[in-house]
């Protein structure tokens, strides 16, 4: 007797496919939530390694006697880094003089030694007070700013620090100052900008934050980072 083979229905396909889009309008959205929050871990990590890397290369740099001390912004331009003295205080410190600081210099040599995938990141900036490492922001890539200290960055605030490390820097050096929380971070800067000024430079106004951190609290700061009262 000859059979014959009975294929799907129109209305069964129809079920299938309407039951595979539901799925896949659940799934997808939680996944790539998955994967931005493990890029965002990921850069947020790197920058706890640099900070750590910088602070041992200042240990070690005093240890073998050259000054450290004052306050200073580290550059990182994913191959050298370079420093820069604020608020007068050049002649404070050697961090910076071309026989520290640079291309197979001491202070990149130590920081790549205790952080090999220093080479990984495309930018950065530190700021260091005193000869410690008080703050870090680094970029791995044109989309995912980490910091030091953590909780700046998260799933709702990493676009508005893209690409920008000076940003995010001034962000956790107010954060390390104790003017306000890292989870205040997101509405401040939002409501400061519609946009983030990628190529924005640490001030005066900047270091005097950076000059009362960890130490007393700062009465003052910028008048662009004051809190919303929204």
């Amino acid at each position: 007797m000859k059979t014959t083979k009975k294929g799907f229905t129109l209305i069964e396909l129809i079920v299938v496919i309407a039951i595979i889009g539901v799925l896949a309008a659940i799934l997808v959205p939680t996944m790539l939530g998955y994967v931005k929050k493990s890029k965002i871990s990921s850069a947020n990590s790197a920058a706890s390694s640099v900070y750590k890397a910088i602070n041992s290369a200042l240990t070690e740099l005093d240890e073998e006697g050259v000054d450290v001390g004052g306050l200073w912004i580290l550059d990182w331009d994913g191959h050298k880094w370079g420093a820069e003295s604020k608020l007068g205080v050049a002649a404070e410190g050697n961090l910076g003089h071309s026989d520290t600081i640079g291309t197979d210099k001491p202070f990149d040599r130590k920081v790549s030694n205790f952080f090999e995938d220093i080479s990984k990141e495309k930018a950065g900036a530190a700021a260091i007070k005193g000869g410690s490492c008080i703050a870090v922001a680094v970029c791995g890539d044109t989309t995912y700013t980490g910091t030091y200290l953590g909780g700046i960055v998260n799933t709702d605030s990493y676009e508005l620090y893209s690409d920008a490390p000076a940003t995010a820097l001034r962000d956790a050096v107010c954060v390390a100052s104790g003017e306000f929380k890292a989870s205040d971070c997101y509405t401040i800067t939002k409501k400061k900008a519609t946009s983030v000024d990628n190529s924005a430079k640490i001030t005066n106004e900047d270091m005097k934050l950076i000059a009362g951190s960890a130490s007393t609290k700062v009465k003052s700061k910028p008048s662009t980072w004051k809190k919303s009262t929204t």
